[in-house]
C-alpha cells in the first residue's frame, strides 16, 4: 500500500487581532481555521481546534499588545496553549506569527538584578512546541538568537517608506529618535531615496518608566521637514520630545512613522499635543475607535506575512523578499 502525505497549510490566529489574520488569509487563498477558545471563571484559558491539524503546517497568529481586558500576559499565555493543543494533536510543523513579539525591549540587563524577559518568552515558545517565530522589526534584532530555532524577521520598512513618500513632498530628513535607532534611521533613508539623516541624543530616566528628555540634535534640520521613525511608539514620550527638540532646532515640519502603534496611555493626549502633523504606522496592532485620530494613518503589513507565510509553506528564501535587507 502506497501513502501519500498531502502538504497542507492551516492559519490560525488568537483574540488579539483577528481582523489582520483574516487579511492574511485573504492574501494566501485561504481562509482562518475554527480554533476554540475559552475562558473559564478563575481567568484560566483553553484552545480546542474545530479542524483535524494532524501532518498540517500551522501557523499561529497572535500579536502581543493589550487588547481589550487582554493584557500582553493573556495573549502570550493563550498562544502558548494554542501552540501546545497543536502539538498534542499531532501538526507536522508549528510556526509561532508574532506581529509585535512581547517583552522585545527587555533584551538586555540595563542594570544589575533585572530579567533579559524576552530570552524568556523565546523559551516559552519553544518548550510549547513552536519550531519557529516569525516577527516584524524587532526591537533589538539581537532578540533572534534567543530563540532555538529558526526566526523569520520580517521588516516594515518598505512599505512605510513607500507610503510616506506619495503623502510627504520635500527633501525630508529622515532622523532617528535617539543614537540607539540610527541604524533603522539609515535603511529607512535608503529605503526612500537616500535621504539625509539625523539623530537626537536623549537621556531616559532610570527611576521613572516612560520618562525621556530630548538633549540635542546630531544632523542638519534647519529649514526642513523631518521624519522621525522608531520600531514601535508605545506612550509617545521619546517622539513627542524629539519632535519638540527638532522644532527648536528650526524643523520647518515633523511627521513620526514606527510599525508598531502601541499607543499606551497617554499616548494620544501627547501626540494630540506634540505639533507632528502625521503619524504612519502599520496594522501589527489593532487600532481600537477611541485611539483612531485624523493624524494616525495605518498601512498593512497583511500581504507581507502571506509572502512570508508562503515562503515558509514552500521551503523557499524569505530573506530574498526584502533582498536580504530584513537582518538588523
Amino acid at each position: 500500500m502506497e501513502v501519500f502525505s498531502k502538504h497542507r497549510l492551516q492559519l490560525y490566529t488568537g483574540r488579539s487581532h483577528p481582523a489582520l489574520a483574516a487579511a492574511i488569509a485573504a492574501h494566501l487563498g485561504i481562509g482562518v481555521g475554527d480554533c476554540e477558545i475559552v475562558d473559564f471563571p478563575d481567568g484560566e484559558v483553553r484552545a480546542r481546534y474545530g479542524d483535524s491539524v494532524r501532518g498540517a503546517d500551522m501557523f499561529i497568529l497572535q500579536t502581543h499588545a493589550q487588547a481589550g481586558d487582554r493584557s500582553v500576559n493573556d495573549l502570550l499565555m493563550e498562544q502558548w496553549v494554542m501552540i501546545d493543543a497543536a502539538k498534542r494533536a499531532s501538526a507536522k510543523r508549528i510556526t509561532a506569527v508574532c506581529p509585535r513579539y512581547g517583552y522585545g525591549r527587555q533584551d538586555r540587563k540595563s542594570r544589575g538584578r533585572e530579567p533579559i524577559t524576552a530570552r524568556m518568552v523565546a523559551d516559552f515558545f519553544r518548550s510549547a512546541g513552536a519550531e519557529r517565530i516569525m516577527t516584524v522589526d524587532l526591537h533589538s534584532g539581537q532578540v533572534q538568537g534567543f530563540f532555538d530555532g529558526p526566526v523569520d524577521h520580517l521588516t516594515a520598512t518598505n512599505i512605510l517608506m513607500d507610503h510616506l513618500q506619495q503623502q510627504l513632498e520635500g527633501d525630508f530628513v529622515m532622523v532617528s529618535p535617539d543614537t540607539g535607532r540610527t541604524k533603522v534611521a539609515e535603511k529607512a533613508a535608503r529605503s526612500a531615496g537616500d535621504r539625509d539623516i539625523a539623530s537626537v541624543y536623549k537621556r531616559r530616566s532610570r527611576d521613572q518608566v516612560g520618562r525621556v528628555e530630548a538633549l540635542d540634535v546630531m544632523g542638519h534640520v534647519r529649514g526642513r521637514p523631518c521624519v522621525l521613525i522608531d520600531d514601535e511608539i508605545d506612550t509617545a514620550s521619546t517622539l513627542c520630545e524629539a519632535a519638540k527638540l527638532l522644532y527648536d532646532k528650526g524643523a520647518t515640519d515633523v511627521w513620526a512613522t514606527a510599525t508598531h502603534g502601541v499607543f499606551s496611555d497617554p499616548a494620544i493626549d501627547r501626540l494630540k499635543n506634540s505639533g507632528i502633523s502625521r503619524v504612519i504606522v502599520t496594522d501589527t496592532v489593532p487600532l481600537p475607535p477611541e485611539k483612531q485620530l485624523d493624524m494616525i494613518e495605518t498601512v498593512s503589513v497583511a500581504e507581507t506575512f502571506a509572502d512570508a507565510i508562503r515562503a515558509v509553506f514552500e521551503e523557499g528564501s524569505v530573506s530574498e523578499l526584502f533582498g536580504g535587507d530584513n537582518q538588523t
